[in-house]
């Protein structure tokens, strides 16, 4: 066979041995086994370390070599490292084969590739490939299954000390990577036997997890599951009606924990994996910051923080320096009375209000104790990212089978960056723009329209389905989206429920028959991603298409929802819905890498 090393061994049977391990350093030898833990198509993918592999067999997805009576085959073993650092490996095979079987490595354009690689070095988001072929001199078919181990080397002295990596092979859970430091502006604070906060300006406690960025709050130091909130509100609605101050079977509630394709559990990426389904929130009533006692207690898969813990993000009585104050208004899970419950607003104090009022809102989960962190600083531009959420080589993936709040490069110019909101539509991508739509760096405003429901040819309406798609999508990215899909246009008075934007009735028995036929449009009141996500701002005000009794819904700046006039001068997020054909190219869905994508025909 031209191309080809050769070499032939005479046993009995057949097995293949791939073997990627350690060096020896004197008596100490590191070593770690990893099995295969997902399967893309034509590919076997297994990720242990910081080092990621494929196994290709023929182009198909196989836990084993197949070779035909007089005939060879040819795999690839591809090693990518996804760690920010050098990475270093040894690589070699062995056999133990018949007489009438060869196995080799594939001879490369640069000549033979030795039959060991050993201490090879591999930079920051390189790759290595290894071709093993086997060719059947027999005349009966055989069968070879694969193993493959892994190591890093300990003790390499051409690395910085910091860039061993075979420590992170055993990677260590949430909570004790919080508790090992959270940097010079945080600290941990013991005080509580049943809660350990985590406390300070901007400690590194940022978390990426299901598309969004999370602050981990405190450790429960019974199980080690450890509480997050999310970084920026994800949406605004009313508490609930006047006088209904409780958190149980409030809208709230209903929304966090609504399992459907709307609802914020129910885009959450396998909640059952990650966070505790019947986590335990103190929703016990008081007029102060001190500890509650646990009289009302909820259990439900997602809740929101009470005040007690949210006091216990900063050290003295200055709010507005805690690491939870996003400079927004948003509610907390606390009930003032019967009447009121607790928020916070913009300046970072607390204060009741009444619960018919539509602030931000900021969902809490308690992740599980296993939960393990593999990579990030915990900083906001560099947050931890989880075991089982941090995937690697989403070349090809549909873009539908991804989660809400994650990014997306889409458009031209300098509006750019979007967001997945959602998957209502089957097959379809729903999106919206990161913030309003800009033009030189400044916000665009509109009025809304003649009247309170949105069209294609109302004044917003025009519009977005003329000169945005024109000037701020393009051709390149045009053919992507589908046309004339249906928005949803129900009214909700200022105490209604927020179902009632898509839904006849709270019961979400069927969807309202006031609706729009359009290519682009906005989000609706209650929707996900639908509330100022990021810091206040003086001129972020934007519409939502959800009728109100006097007017119609936007998000103000600091992140609640109003009704306004419509001819009021408002701020503009686009939403739209992507084919089901686009797939992604590049990118793992976070800020500062989203994903980019094409149309597959």
């Amino acid at each position: 066979m031209k191309g080809l090393l050769r070499k032939s061994i005479s046993k009995t049977y057949a097995i293949l041995v791939i073997l990627i391990t350690c060096i020896t350093v004197g008596s100490y030898i590191s070593y770690a086994m990893f099995t295969v833990t997902e399967e893309k198509a034509n590919a076997i993918s297994i990720v242990t370390g910081n080092l990621y592999y494929e196994l290709t067999v023929d182009g198909n997805t196989s836990t084993a070599l197949v070779v035909e009576a007089g005939s060879f085959k040819e795999f690839t073993v591809k090693i990518t490292n996804t760690n920010n650092r050098v990475a270093r490996y040894n690589f070699y095979y062995k056999g133990i084969i018949s007489n009438e079987v060869e196995m080799g490595y594939v001879v490369t354009e640069d000549g033979d590739i030795p039959p060991s690689e050993v201490g090879t070095n591999i930079k920051a988001s390189e790759s290595q490939e290894y071709k093993i072929y086997v060719i059947n001199h027999g005349k009966e078919e055989i069968t070879i299954p694969i193993e493959v181990g892994v190591g890093l080397d300990y003790n390499d002295l051409n690395l910085a000390s910091d860039g061993h990596l075979f420590e992170e092979i055993q990677y260590k859970t949430v909570a004790e990577t919080l508790l090992a430091g959270v940097g010079e502006k945080g600290s941990i604070n013991t005080s509580d036997r049943e809660q350990t906060f985590i406390t300070g300006e901007d400690p590194n406690n940022y978390i990426w997890y299901s598309g969004k960025l999370w602050r981990a709050v405190s450790i429960e130091p019974t199980d080690n599951s450890v509480k997050l909130v999310t970084q920026w509100n994800i949406s605004a609605i009313p508490y609930n009606p006047s006088n209904q101050a409780a958190f149980e079977g409030s809208y709230m509630e209903e929304w966090l924990n609504d399992t459907s394709v709307d609802g914020f559990l129910g885009n959450l990426r396998e909640p059952e994996k990650f966070i505790k389904m019947d986590s335990k929130w103190n929703a016990t009533m008081t007029e102060d910051t001190s500890k509650p006692p646990k009289t009302t207690i909820v259990e439900a898969a997602i809740g929101l923080l009470n005040i007690y813990e949210y006091t216990m993000s900063y050290s003295g009585t200055d709010y507005s320096n805690g690491y939870l104050n996003n400079n927004l208004d948003w509610w907390l899970l606390t009930p003032y009375d019967l009447e009121n419950v607790i928020y916070v607003p913009m300046n970072g104090t607390t204060h009741p209000y009444t619960s018919k009022a539509p602030y931000g809102i900021r969902p809490s989960v308690i992740l599980k104790e296993n939960i393990r962190i593999i990579s990030g600083s915990g900083v906001e531009n560099d947050p931890y990212r989880l075991g089982g959420d941090s995937d690697s080589n989403l070349d090809g993936t549909l873009l539908s089978t991804r989660y809400s709040g994650e990014y997306i490069e889409f458009g031209t110019g300098e509006n750019t960056l979007y967001r997945i909101v959602s998957h209502e539509t089957s097959g379809l991508t729903k999106i919206t723009s990161a913030e309003p739509l800009k033009s030189s760096g400044t916000f665009l405003t509109s009025a809304f329209g003649d009247n309170v429901n949105y069209s294609s040819s109302n004044t917003i309406g025009t519009f977005l389905n003329g000169e945005y798609l024109d000037k701020y999508i393009g051709n390149d990215y045009r053919n992507m989206i589908e046309e004339n899909t249906t928005w949803y246009l129900g009214m909700v008075g200022s105490e209604n429920s927020y179902k009632l934007a898509k839904y006849i009735d709270i019961n979400m028995s069927d969807t309202t028959s006031s609706t729009a036929e359009s290519t682009v449009g906005l989000l609706r009141l209650g929707e996900l991603m639908a509330s100022q996500f990021n810091t206040y701002s003086n001129n972020t005000f934007y519409w939502l298409l959800t009728p109100e009794n006097t007017g119609l819904w936007h998000i103000k700046n600091y992140g609640s929802a109003h009704h306004l006039s419509l001819q009021t001068l408002s701020s503009i997020k686009p939403a739209l819905f992507l084919k089901s054909g686009v797939i992604i190219t590049g990118g793992d869905g976070t800020k500062t890498n989203p994903f980019t994508l094409q149309l597959n025909n």
